[in-house]
């Protein structure tokens, strides 16, 4: 996708097939200027079109708002100095911003980094945070898919993040009807909900999976590397994350009643790290702790990107005072990959993990077509027994892709328009302090393996029963039949 600097409305899909009205994206894009205003959706006091200089920042002083007089005013006394050392300042009006998918790690963090600098911060997810709310935080219990949760919360907002997605990794992959309602149609509602409510900015949190699909990519960026193709994706969420993205830039420039634009833009970050990430390391530990992970596949020169937490809040603050006024609005209608700016191979960067875990590093080479046929089997396993029971897939078909195929993409874009400069982290702090975290909680470990016990010792004795029941009743049966 090539950048946008106008802000009108990038390139919006590569699908092949049978035209406009066939994609995905132009069937969604339907729903993005949202119903018309009737007298009950008269827009709420909203935050003031105007520029703001970021935020948790006071905002600059507006040019031409200045209290000189005009030619044509009468003269009047000019005031004592001493009434000039009197006057107070006008306080500017606290920021107030709303994180959809609040309650996960990113969300979260971006928000008590705002809260700290004096911003009002709404976390609005499904599920609860697993952390303490600092002060100037509130959290909304909703689904991103509620229409009329959504309308409550960005009441008097002047940004919204979005991160609220869904099918990121594991299981998840594969429930596409959860997978395309919320990260499409809870963005399709965002984006109508910001309209209405006068919200001046929005910030997505899209990923690389909209440009990666399988295909080799070296050090891509925004000019050279376009979506890939909708009907070509191999997993919903990659997919769904695609049209997503497109609909929140195509959403850039939309008038909002009563004055004023609504400023879009995107952020493309790949697998997120830092202590107490909740995803991708406790997964990986745990397979490793099962000797799930003895061997290795894929090519040693195989690359792809991280990003610590902290960076990806960064940037996401950067993004946020990048589509004000103060700031020239260059982020408008653009994306950007964000990363740390690194790129590793994916077992030599989880080496620490294996050695604060006490195992060894897996060794064993199997073949790629091995792991991808065996990914076939557990994602159609998965699908079958789900009515019955939950079989989570070790590896899907897009994870093994990801290991074994180079992308890595340039964040050149990011440090120029944004100023966006990484800070230096390490994995192995964040696996240190996985491990401090995990040994601090033996008892509900040992309480987990109790109930486990417990629940196979009660099944057994339940099973054991029904069978001495069985055979008590044979006896009786045969001694019926011989009177």
């Amino acid at each position: 996708m090539k950048p946008n600097p106008t802000g009108s409305s990038p390139e919006t899909c590569n699908a092949s097939g049978s035209g406009a009205k066939s994609c995905p994206v132009c069937q969604a894009r339907g729903g993005v200027s949202g119903p018309a205003l009737g007298p009950d959706d008269a827009p709420a006091p909203g935050p003031a079109s105007g520029p703001i200089s970021g935020l948790g920042l006071r905002p600059g002083p507006r040019r031409g708002s200045g209290t000189g007089l005009k030619p044509s005013d009468p003269a009047t006394p000019a005031p004592a100095p001493q009434q000039k050392t009197q006057a107070k300042p006008t306080q500017a009006p606290r920021q107030k911003i709303v994180v959809t998918g609040g309650g996960g790690y990113l969300g979260f963090t971006l928000g008590s980094t705002l809260a700290k600098r004096g911003t009002s911060v709404i976390l609005l997810d499904r599920n609860r945070p697993l952390w303490e709310l600092s002060p100037g935080m509130e959290f909304i219990q909703a689904d991103v898919r509620d229409e009329e949760a959504l309308y409550r919360a960005f009441e008097g907002v002047d940004c919204v993040f979005h991160m609220a997605s869904y099918g990121m990794s594991g299981a998840e992959k594969l429930h596409k009807d959860q997978i395309e309602s919320i990260n499409v149609g809870g963005t399709k509602l965002v984006i109508n909900v910001c309209v209405r409510r006068r919200v001046p900015r929005l910030v997505y949190t899209s990923s690389v999976n909209v440009a990666f699909g399988g295909k080799p990519i070296e050090q891509g960026d925004e000019d050279s590397v376009p979506y890939f193709p909708l009907d070509k994706h191999m997993d919903h969420y990659s997919r769904t994350k695609a049209i997503a993205d497109q609909l929140t830039l195509t959403a850039n420039g939309t008038p909002l009643p009563g004055g004023g634009t609504l400023r879009t833009c995107v952020l493309r970050p790949p697998g997120i790290y830092g202590p107490e990430e909740q995803r991708h390391l406790p997964r990986v530990a745990g397979h490793i702790k099962k000797r799930l992970f003895l061997f290795r596949f894929g090519d040693r020169r195989t690359r792809m990107n991280w990003v610590h937490v902290r960076n990806l809040v960064q940037a996401h603050v950067l993004a946020a005072e990048a589509l004000t006024a103060a700031k020239g609005y260059v982020a408008s209608g653009q994306a950007y990959y964000i990363n740390d700016g690194e790129s590793v191979n994916i077992f030599e960067w989880m080496a620490p993990l294996f050695e604060k875990l006490g195992f060894s590093q897996p060794w064993i080479q199997v073949p790629t077509s091995c792991v991808y046929l065996a990914a076939i089997v557990m994602e159609y396993l998965h699908l079958v027994l789900r009515p019955i029971c939950t079989m989570t897939p070790l590896l899907t078909r897009s994870e093994v892709h990801s290991i074994v195929v180079t992308h890595t993409f340039q964040i050149a874009k990011a440090r120029a328009q944004l100023g966006y400069e990484p800070d230096k982290f390490s994995f192995a702090d964040s696996v240190e302090h996985y491990v401090r975290s995990t040994a601090r909680q033996p008892s509900g470990s040992t309480a987990r393996k109790l109930v486990r016990l417990l629940l196979g010792l009660l099944l057994l004795l339940g099973l054991l029963g029904l069978a001495l029941h069985f055979l008590g009743l044979q006896p009786r049966q045969a001694t019926a039949r011989r009177l």
